[in-house]
């Protein structure tokens, strides 16, 4: 099995009593940023995964193999000896997976790491060295502390993220330390140098989500164009998401006919926001905050006799955990999800989905697959392909180059095509959707171009307002020659 190292002792949060009126504050702070923590990463606590039975064994391909899906000699064994870089030695590498674990209690990133490493070292590591994953458990606020420790020891850090990234991305790049993140969240970390992260994100400076967007107005939900709500949790994270919306959305002619706040670490009562909704005849709606609130919000249209057209739960959603809050809505509700060219669960017909569902069995049984592990198994098997390339003379530029090389990657097939050589700004884009039914999350009935799954080619909307920059290696004073 993999070793993952904690790094940090775990520190327990909100353990405040409620009787004790003093603490009512620091509290109801601790619930509101777990929340923001919730929306950017997700909520992993699952106890079944999303309305798909993981299967046991090996699969059609032997776990020890090192092939995955369409790749081949991902991982394998070797006779790699040199200490050629930080945290590398002749036997193991080190790699550093930021989380904020010990604040969300979600698993996922870890989860990844752990399955994919196991199967990694038991088909021969890189070249013969051991993948040892460091935890950088940032406990949501602590991602300074956590971003120094990695630069001390750390040859990678990959299939991680937190939610307030952006607090260390200037360490990150004064001590030049790539990333394959598997999610980024703050508009100074995404897309930033020495990192490549391709999944879409809301804090990008155009909307990755146009195409998915512009099919439920246009085609999908033609009726629902005129009368697009649109709710999001009171935080400057979720505020300027609900700000790109609403100018990506009225740019491409929707009208939004509803547009309101709601405290980010919940209500107990969503009866008002329900009956603003129904009284400004809402018929599409578009969610920003924890998937759980989402839920409670359904249930009070649903009493209310309320269905809308469609609701975006967003990819985060992605999970038992939504199905299950929101399993009397399912019915009446119509929700659905933007998977942003990452391949779901139930694509039968994908390879790759299957073997990550036998490395779970074998691995990890009973922990869920959820959009996030999707996106970070991704991440490492970029890294794994890109460092066994590089023979027994690992560093850092030498994966980073090699993974900058790929032109077509897809992870094996978990991923529509990307040109990993072009910036995120200029990729191709792609969408593909999924609908909660009271089965699981099923792929929804429309019209893909690209490999049966996706659709691919849209043009992303270009925000015309500034909502800041990507830091890079010139903003600490370095540049891609000081690459090792």
């Amino acid at each position: 099995m993999t070793e993952v190292r904690p790094t940090a002792p775990d520190v327990a949060y909100g353990r405040w009593s409620p009787r004790r009126r003093k603490h009512v504050r620091p509290q109801r702070i601790v619930v509101a940023l777990m929340a923001i923590a919730l929306l950017v990463a997700g909520c992993g606590r699952d106890s079944g995964s999303t309305g798909t039975e993981e299967t046991g064994g090996g699969g059609s391909t032997p776990a020890a193999s090192g092939n995955f899906g369409d790749l081949t000699g991902v991982c394998k064994p070797g006779n790699a000896k040199s200490a050629s870089a930080q945290g590398v030695t002749g036997s193991e590498i080190e790699v550093g997976l930021v989380s904020d674990i010990g604040f969300t209690k979600n698993p996922d990133f870890v989860d990844a790491a752990k399955v994919f490493t196991s199967w990694c070292n038991a088909a021969g590591g890189i070249n013969g060295r051991k993948i040892v994953t460091n935890l950088r458990d940032t406990k949501l606020t602590e991602v300074r502390q956590r971003m120094l420790e990695s630069c001390r020891e750390d040859f990678f850090l990959v299939g991680g993220g937190a939610a307030l990234d952006g607090l260390g991305v200037k360490d990150r790049l004064g001590c030049l330390l790539p990333e394959f993140p598997a999610q980024v969240a703050q508009t100074a970390n995404t897309g930033s140098d020495l990192q490549l992260s391709y999944g879409s994100s809301a804090a990008e400076g155009v909307n990755p989500y146009s195409g998915f967007q512009d099919w439920l107005i246009n085609e999908a939900y033609p009726g629902s164009k005129g009368s697009v709500g649109m709710i999001t949790g009171d935080s400057p994270i979720t505020k300027v998401m609900g700000d790109k919306m609403t100018e990506s959305l009225t740019a491409a002619g929707a009208t939004i006919s509803y547009s309101d706040l709601y405290p980010i670490a919940g209500v107990s009562d969503w009866t008002p926001y329900a009956q603003a909704i129904k009284a400004k005849g809402v018929k599409g709606l578009i969610y920003f905050g924890d998937f759980r609130y989402l839920a409670k919000l359904e249930d009070t249209l649903t009493s209310m006799n309320y269905k809308l057209d469609w609701i975006d739960a967003n990819a985060n959603s992605y999970n038992q955990t939504f199905l299950d809050g929101a399993k009397s809505s399912l019915g009446t509700q119509n929700n659905v999800l933007d998977m942003s060219g990452t391949a779901p669960l139930d694509a039968a017909n994908v390879p790759a989905i299957k073997q990550l569902k036998d490395l779970f069995g074998q691995y990890a049984p009973g922990s869920p697959i959820t959009f996030q592990v999707l996106r970070a198994f991704q991440s490492w098997l970029l890294f794994a392909k890109s460092a066994t390339s590089c023979g027994d003379d690992l560093t850092r530029a030498c994966v980073y180059n090699a993974a900058k090389k790929e032109t077509a990657w897809t992870g094996g097939g978990l991923q529509a095509p990307l040109d990993l050589s072009r910036p995120q700004s200029e990729q191709t884009r792609c969408f593909n959707v999924q609908q909660a039914t009271p089965a699981g999350w099923q792929t929804t009935n429309f019209t893909p171009n690209t490999n049966g799954i996706f659709r691919c080619g849209f043009t992303a909307y270009k925000y015309t307002q500034d909502f800041g920059k990507a830091t890079t290696l010139a903003d600490v004073g370095k540049s891609i020659d000081d690459l090792k």
